[in-house]
C-alpha cells in the first residue's frame, strides 16, 4: 500500500481464491446478533507504512475478538478483507491515513457491497482529512475506537466513486462493465490543476515536518501567494486542460470567459463536510458531492481566494471565475494527472459519482 502512482490498470482484482471467499461471505453475512454483554467482533487493517505507524509495533493481543491483518501491498487487500468479512465482524478499523482508507474502501466494495460493517479510522497517515471530518482526535487508539463503537456516535458519509471510462474499461461493454472490471476507486478528496501542484508541494511540507492540518495550511498559503504573484505560465495559475460535464445529462459546466475556456486553474471535489485547517472551499454547501472550480482567474479575482477559503461568498463569484456547486455526478475529461486522496491518477475520461453510504464511528 505504498506505490507513488496508482494506475487504474493496477487495481487489485477480486478473483480466484478471493472471489470464492467473497461468494461464501455474501451467503453467510447476515446481520449478526450479539448476546448480551458479548464483545463486538473487530477486524483491523493495519498499514505499517503509514506515517504514524513507522517504527511502532501494533498490539495484536488485545482480545480474541480482535482480528488484525497486515497486508503487505494492495494486491493482498482483497484476501485480507474477505477473511475479515467471513468472520462476520461488527467493526472494521482502518489503521492508516487517507490513502489507506481509499485502498480499503476500493478493495472492500466488491466484498461488502452495500452491507458494510461500521468503520473506525485511526489517524496514522501524513494527512487524515477524513478523521478531521469525523471529529476523531489525533491520538485515537484501537481501544478508543472499540469503546466508541459501543458508546460513541455515528457519522454517515458516501465516498466519491471514480470510474474510468472509454478504453480503460472497454467501450460498449455494457452499463456495469467498468464496475465489473474492478476499475472503480472510492475516496474522499479529488483535485486537479493547481491542486495537483499543491499536493506535490505538500510532499515538501511533509519533509519539513508539517503534517495534517498544518501541511494543508502551509500548502494553501503558498498556493495563494502563487495566485497573487506568479505569471500565467506558472503551474499554479495555468492549471490543466479539462472538461467538466454535470449531472446525468452531462451538461457542460459554465465558464466565466476569463482565460482559456479549455482550461481550469483548479478543481477540488469532496463529500466531506469539514475540511482540515478550517478551510471552507464550498461556501455554505455541505451535503453530497460538492465541487469548486476556478477558471484561469485574474490576479484581481485571486484576492477573493482568502475570503472564499473562509466560507465567504463574495458578490458575482461565478462571473469572476470561481464556481461552487453540488451535483449528483459529473464527468471529468482531463489531459493531466489528478489526485485522489493523496495519489496521482493518469489523464483520461472518468465518471465521478457517490459510492455507498458508510457508517463511521466517532467519539
Amino acid at each position: 500500500m505504498s506505490a507513488p502512482i496508482y494506475e487504474f490498470a493496477q487495481l487489485p482484482q477480486t478473483s480466484g481464491k478471493a472471489a470464492e471467499k467473497v461468494r461464501q461471505t455474501r451467503s453467510v453475512r447476515a446481520p449478526r446478533k450479539r448476546a448480551a454483554g458479548e464483545a463486538p467482533s473487530v477486524g483491523v487493517i493495519y498499514n505499517p507504512r503509514s506515517h504514524g505507524n513507522q517504527g511502532a509495533d501494533f498490539d495484536c493481543g488485545i482480545t480474541p475478538q480482535v482480528h488484525i491483518a497486515q497486508p503487505g501491498d494492495r494486491s493482498q487487500l482483497p484476501d485480507a478483507l474477505a477473511d475479515l468479512a467471513a468472520r462476520g465482524i461488527d467493526l472494521l478499523v482502518i489503521n492508516g491515513g487517507d490513502g489507506t482508507v481509499r485502498d480499503v474502501l476500493t478493495c472492500g466494495a466488491n466484498i461488502f457491497g452495500d452491507d458494510w460493517p461500521a468503520i473506525a479510522v485511526l489517524p496514522k497517515g501524513k494527512t487524515n482529512a477524513l478523521t478531521v471530518d469525523l471529529g476523531v482526535p489525533g491520538d485515537w487508539s484501537l481501544q478508543n475506537a472499540i469503546d466508541a463503537f459501543e458508546n460513541g456516535g455515528r457519522v454517515h458519509r458516501r465516498p466519491i466513486a471514480v470510474t474510468a471510462l472509454g478504453e480503460n474499461t472497454g467501450e460498449g461493454a455494457g452499463e456495469n462493465s467498468s464496475e465489473d472490471a474492478g476499475s472503480k476507486v472510492l475516496g474522499f478528496i479529488l483535485g486537479a490543476g493547481a491542486f495537483t501542484t499543491a499536493t506535490k508541494s505538500g510532499q515538501s511540507a511533509h519533509r519539513l515536518g508539517a503534517f495534517n492540518s498544518m501541511a494543508v495550511g502551509v500548502t494553501t498559503a503558498w498556493g495563494v501567494i502563487q495566485w497573487f504573484f506568479a505569471g500565467r505560465t506558472n503551474s499554479w495559475r495555468r492549471g490543466s486542460r479539462m472538461t467538466i460535464a454535470l449531472g446525468p445529462q452531462e451538461a457542460p459546466m459554465e465558464h466565466s470567459g476569463t482565460g482559456d475556456p479549455a482550461w481550469r486553474q483548479l478543481l477540488f471535489s469532496s463529500t466531506l463536510e469539514t475540511m482540515p485547517a478550517g478551510i471552507k472551499p464550498f461556501g455554505p454547501l455541505r451535503n453530497g458531492l460538492k465541487l469548486v472550480a476556478l477558471d484561469q482567474i485574474s490576479r484581481r479575482s485571486a484576492f477573493l481566494i482568502p475570503a472564499v477559503l473562509r466560507g465567504k461568498v463574495p458578490a458575482r463569484l461565478r462571473e469572476r471565475g470561481i464556481h461552487q456547486l453540488t451535483t449528483p455526478q459529473y464527468r471529468l475529461t482531463i489531459e493531466d494527472q489528478f489526485i485522489l486522496d493523496g495519489e496521482a491518477f493518469p489523464p483520461g475520461d472518468y465518471s465521478i459519482t457517490q459510492g455507498p453510504e458508510l457508517e463511521f464511528v466517532s467519539p
